[in-house]
């Protein structure tokens, strides 16, 4: 069994509960239970993936300085299609009130293969797939020595103001 904090949230729920016969007690009982169940549900993280529209992660992140108050990310897709050996793409992301990234990720497909973005290599710089973000554009830069990408996808996770 693991132990934690008494503070801690968990996504745990038991799956043996005994309700009790009187109807105050069961009044009681089922308002905690329905807390237990909605404090699981909230601090599991939502993997819904939208295009053009912020959704909520489900994750939270403390505020720098308060481990009880939370700031709780949106997730975004964006999808794209091709990008030539050392070009570069920049796809506006209209994001109003960005304050920090708390992820940014995504894959591609090439002529030859299946990448993740960003992507290393151990052979040379120009064989790198690179991901940075501004304030208004997400920018894929192809290397030179990579293949052709056809499609893919970059995933944003954020904090507004």
């Amino acid at each position: 069994m693991t132990y934690a904090p008494i503070n801690s949230k968990t996504a745990y729920l038991s799956t043996a509960e005994t309700l009790p016969k009187d109807q105050g007690q069961l009044l009681v009982k089922l308002t905690s239970l329905f807390t237990d169940i909605a404090n699981a549900v909230n601090v599991r993280q939502i993997s819904i993936y939208q295009q053009n529209l912020p959704v909520l992660t489900g994750q939270q992140f403390s505020v720098p300085g308060s481990n009880q108050q939370k700031k709780t990310p949106y997730r975004q897709v964006y999808y794209f299609g091709a990008i030539a050996a050392g070009a570069t793409l920049n796809i506006a992301h209209n994001i109003t009130g960005l304050v920090e990234l708390t992820n940014a990720y995504g894959t591609c497909v090439t002529v030859n293969d299946w990448r993740t973005i960003p992507s290393t290599s151990t052979v040379a710089l120009n064989q790198q797939i690179s991901l940075r973000v501004t304030a208004a554009n997400i920018e894929i830069i192809n290397g030179a020595a990579c293949p052709n990408i056809t499609s893919g996808k970059v995933v944003l996770e954020y904090l507004l103001t």
